[in-house]
């Protein structure tokens, strides 16, 4: 099935950073036009290389904490944001969990800390990079989308100016100013090529990630999709898991079953375009929520598509919603164009979800749910192979789906919910 077991790092974080910003075109390229900006002032500061790379990557995923879109836009305000403390924690917390990226976290927690909070002089790395990122983002939030940026630039420097030694330090402005007094920096920073600049030109172009990284990475993402919600937090942990162990059963190689495990953690990323009040919704969706919804899948692909390396299993992800006679959606396949392991993820994603609680209804016994994956079977919805397998060792597959999500539930009951 898949040959490529490493991807280039840059590649996947800007793919996954875009998903961030996926709720609104008002968010669009947030995080990256943000990673630019940290980027040019950390280079006119003559910053070391290897800390360069720890303020990049901390600015392309600097708004993980924000874990609903309602959050999101409520942060995405002009140079005052609503309560920003609690996103800074929780992006610390969840970069905190991938060894890589810890060395970005105190970066990230303290990015909306204005200068005259810290008592640490301003040549402290975690001090320098987060004041660095904290005008970056400033700058950035302020930035009139539908009007031209070279109309508007003289302005934003005045206002990042008027910052000056209480928010932000006198170096960090100064860098700034050297940094963007070309008209080159700004066309940059509103390039529509933007993505594809900082993949050829940005740090960490050039490093390439085996698949344990790319588990790592995947079970960030997964935490950042699932932890919006109680009734999610353990969701895509149990999907993976359960496509993981169904592989088995069809001869799927080790790299084939942990491939599809990343396929499970990532199957629902397209729902970070999803607001909470739908997906908490306790009663039955209207039409335009259930149109809302639908188009989750089509996001999951398009993500995932982009990552050099994984886009064969940016079907096995995002096909989860088709069904085998082609009522599914949002690409309405029949059943020779789906792949087993996305009818693997299609009935592990039916099974998890039927067990779980929601906001409308309790989790099912299992007599109940075996029913309702038979009734789809019969109806051509599902495989009926991959469910008369589910079926034969449910005993088993459910023990370890629900131990698995048993230990992800604990980390977001510790790091999580506390918070809320």
């Amino acid at each position: 099935m898949l040959k490529k077991r490493s991807i280039n790092l840059i590649n996947l974080i800007l793919s996954l950073s875009d998903a961030l910003d996926l709720v609104s075109p008002k968010l669009s390229k947030h995080q990256q036009r943000t990673a630019y900006i940290s980027w040019r002032i950390a280079k006119a500061a003559s910053l070391p290389h290897d800390f360069i790379e720890k303020i990049f990557i901390a600015a392309l995923l600097h708004d993980i904490g924000a874990l609903s879109p309602e959050e999101k836009m409520n942060l995405h305000g002009g140079f005052e944001t609503k309560k920003p403390e609690k996103h800074c924690i929780l992006g610390k917390i969840l970069f905190n969990q991938v060894s890589w990226l810890k060395a970005s976290a105190e970066i990230v927690r303290y990015h909306h800390t204005p200068w005259e909070n810290f008592d640490k002089p301003i040549d402290s790395p975690d001090v320098l990079g987060a004041q660095i990122l904290f005008l970056a983002d400033t700058l950035e939030r302020n930035i009139d989308r539908d009007k031209y940026i070279l109309h508007q630039n003289e302005e934003l420097i005045l206002k990042i100016s008027s910052l000056c030694g209480k928010t932000i330090h006198p170096e960090i402005i100064e860098y700034f100013i050297k940094a963007s007094n070309k008209e080159e920096f700004w066309l940059d920073v509103m390039s529509h090529r933007l993505y594809s600049n900082l993949f050829h030109e940005g740090p960490h172009r050039t490093v390439e990630v085996e698949l344990d990284d790319i588990i790592s990475i995947a079970e960030l993402f997964r935490n950042i999709i699932d932890f919006r919600s109680p009734f999610t937090a353990t969701h895509s942990t149990g999907v993976a898991r359960c496509s993981y162990e169904i592989s088995k059963y069809f001869g799927f190689t080790q790299t084939e079953m942990t491939l599809i495990k990343v396929a499970g953690y990532l199957h629902d990323i397209g729902k970070l375009i999803v607001p909470n009040k739908i997906l908490e919704k306790p009663d039955k969706l209207t039409k335009e929520e259930f149109a809302t919804i639908r188009q989750h899948t089509y996001f999951s692909y398009s993500v995932i598509n982009t990552i050099g390396g994984l886009e064969q299993i940016a079907s096995w992800a995002a096909f989860h919603h088709e069904k085998l006679d082609g009522s599914g959606y949002p690409f309405h396949l029949k059943e020779e164009d789906i792949s087993v392991a996305s009818r693997i993820i299609a009935v592990a994603d039916v099974f998890v979800a039927l067990q779980e609680d929601r906001p409308y209804r309790e989790g099912m016994e299992k007599t109940k749910v075996i029913s309702i994956l038979e009734s789809l079977a019969n109806n051509n919805h599902l495989d009926k192979n991959i469910i008369n397998i589910l079926v034969e060792n449910h005993e088993l597959i459910s023990t370890i789906v629900k131990s698995e999500q048993k230990n992800v539930s604990h980390i977001y009951e510790q790091n999580i919910a506390i918070h809320e």
